[in-house]
């Protein structure tokens, strides 16, 4: 899939989300990538051959104090190949897609994997 495409459907997938949730992101920016660098792997524990389908990187919003303030948004960065080496067809791309932006959208808030695990949304 070419990334305009791929990129559309991500823009897609985090406009639909309920307003209640748009309204409460700050300072975040949701990115296209197409796989995630050495850098990032390591920087979440990973080897060169483990991969990530997502990635948050910024302060939760459970972490901000009131010394907050003029820094650069947040990055949720989406990895497009990772994504379509998992899936078979565009629908499961899309749905992969849903999962994704949701998992990372959570870390925004503040929650953790652990936590997503308990709750059945990891």
């Amino acid at each position: 899939m070419d990334i305009e495409k791929f990129e559309d459907l991500v823009d897609k997938v985090v406009k639909s989300l309920p307003q209640e949730f748009l309204d409460l992101m700050d300072n975040v920016e949701v990115l296209v990538s197409g796989q995630p660098t050495s850098a990032q792997l390591r920087k979440n524990g990973l080897k060169a051959n483990q991969t990530l389908l997502g990635l948050y990187e910024g302060v939760p919003q459970t972490r901000r104090t009131t010394n907050y303030g003029m820094v650069l948004p947040d990055k949720i960065t989406i990895f497009q190949k990772t994504i379509e080496a998992k899936c078979r067809n565009e629908e499961e791309i899309l749905a992969e897609i849903e999962h994704v932006v949701k998992h990372e959208i959570a870390h925004h808030f503040g929650i953790s994997d652990e936590r997503l695990r308990e709750i059945g949304r990891y």
